[in-house]
């Protein structure tokens, strides 16, 4: 194996006249323009499993959930967010999260959180 020559001086030539905060400063500044697409993914992108994921951590079990996330993907609102949709339903009626999840569980409210999301996305 060759072995590797050794240039961590020429590499922190741009570095070695930074302060120890400068230094602290670039560090974070650069490990926040290396998560910033990670985050992107994780705002913008979502999946079904996930969305389950989110209901049962609610306190929705499986059976529940995924009428749920059926009729979150039905509508169009999977990128808001099934726990997002159950959320807002359950504010909107000033009822619980778990008696919202059991009304969208039965078909009921279904239009309501459409016209949420449709109202919301109208004032952006």
């Amino acid at each position: 194996m060759k072995k590797r020559e050794d240039d961590f001086t020429e590499r922190r030539k741009h570095l070695q006249n930074l302060s120890d905060q400068e230094i602290h400063d670039k560090f974070w500044e650069l490990a926040h323009q290396i998560m910033q697409p990670m985050l992107e993914l994780g705002k913008k992108n979502t999946t079904p499993s996930i969305e389950r994921s989110v209901l049962l951590r609610m306190g929705f079990s499986s059976l529940e959930a995924k009428p749920i996330i059926e009729g979150v993907l039905d509508r169009g609102l999977i990128s808001k967010g099934a726990g997002h949709v159950v959320y807002k339903l359950a504010k909107e009626k000033d009822i619980s999260i778990r008696e919202a999840g059991l009304m969208l569980v039965n078909g009921e409210g279904w239009d309501e959180v459409v016209s949420l999301f449709s109202k919301e996305a109208a004032k952006c």
